[in-house]
């Protein structure tokens, strides 16, 4: 399924993930263009795989997305709100890291009855 606003190139994106990956764990000196694009290019990903607007998956300073079927919000903070640093969120889109895992040791803040990406992580 095709992402209607894809920004990233699939093969920068995959280069980026790759990348990050490899610098091990923390990932410590990926530039700062890397780890942006791997960002950007997961969360269009996730876009891709839930297309939706129910919940609003935000990963600071670097993107934000909104995904999974269900009710659309129009105005202010949705109700399902998924947020993260880009290390913790690239660590479950590559499976470093389980989303209960994140979600229990605090490193993500998950609100809402549908801010659950378990079933979609990792990409």
């Amino acid at each position: 399924m095709a992402v209607s606003r894809r920004r990233i190139d699939i093969d920068e994106g995959r280069a980026a993930l790759a990348a990050w990956l490899a610098a091990g764990v923390p990932a410590s000196g990926v530039p700062r263009a890397v780890t942006a694009t791997a960002v950007r290019y997961s969360l269009e990903e996730v876009t891709a795989r839930a297309p939706g607007n129910s919940v609003e998956v935000r990963v600071p300073p670097f993107g934000v997305t909104q995904c999974v079927e269900g009710p659309r919000h129009t105005r202010g903070t949705p109700p399902n709100v998924i947020e993260c640093d880009a290390g913790t969120w690239l660590a479950m889109v590559t499976g470093r890291l389980s989303w209960s895992d994140a979600v229990a040791s605090g490193k993500v803040s998950a609100s809402g009855l549908r801010a659950d990406l378990s079933e979609l992580l990792p990409l």
